[in-house]
């Protein structure tokens, strides 16, 4: 497993490309720039911790690194254009905006072939395999989709609002110019140490559906076993 994409890696890694994107916002280099090295990151955790052994061609992952890095480099842009003339506040909530709608981009591309090929379930001890399943597919790439999201919810909206009181309230970055920056990744840090196990363990990694959700084919196998609900591994 590459080092990188270990969840063991989301702290430290985050809370430094989260706390550049925030800081860096404002200016279409930088957004460019900052979505680039998120999506990177993301595309290798995203397949590092993808659910089954099924191999994933180079296509699909070009495909999903540029969609991805594409859609959200465009909503942070476009968020940017359509904010100028709102409170300060609201411009620094874009990064978030781009994360959340890049995360409903890159993880089910990156696993799309689930989608299509199904991932394996099974019997409650794991050892009767019913079948591969692409509902339970679907079901479990929404659920790591939603906790991708909320887990980057305290790290990118606690920091800006604290920002904002510090620029407008007090003359603590008059002060100290330089504090921006280091402040933010560490706050993003203190969120993500946090964030990352309890959004994590939202979904258990070993979900379960009940067989009448499955597909008809698999509903069978599984009557004939006197089964009426499956595992499944949902991925990270």
């Amino acid at each position: 497993m590459f080092i990188l994409g270990r969840m063991s890696a989301q702290v430290p890694c985050n809370m430094f490309i989260t706390g550049m994107m925030m800081s860096f916002y404002k200016t279409t280099p930088a957004v460019v720039f900052w979505q680039w090295v998120n999506q990177s990151f993301n595309a290798i955790v995203n397949y590092t911790n993808r659910s089954g052994d099924k191999p994933i061609t180079n296509k699909t992952l070009g495909t999903a690194y540029a969609m991805a890095t594409t859609g959200a480099t465009a909503t942070a842009l476009a968020l940017n254009a359509l904010t100028k003339k709102a409170p300060p506040l609201i411009g620094r909530f874009v990064p978030f905006a781009a994360v959340a709608a890049a995360n409903c981009i890159n993880i089910p591309i990156i696993r799309q072939r689930e989608l299509v090929d199904g991932i394996p379930v099974t019997d409650k001890t794991g050892e009767l395999k019913i079948g591969e399943s692409s509902l339970a597919a679907k079901s479990a790439i929404t659920k790591v989709a939603l906790s991708r999201i909320c887990m980057a919810v305290p790290g990118m909206v606690l920091p800006p609002i604290l920002m904002n009181y510090l620029e407008t309230k007090t003359h603590f970055f008059k002060r100290y110019p330089w504090a921006p920056a280091p402040l933010q990744i560490a706050v993003c840090g203190a969120c993500l140490v946090f964030a990352t196990p309890l959004c994590c363990a939202l979904f258990p990694q070993r979900s379960s559906m009940k067989v009448s959700q499955l597909e008809p084919s698999l509903q069978k196998i599984a009557a004939s076993h006197g089964i009426d609900e499956v595992y499944f591994n949902k991925g990270l």
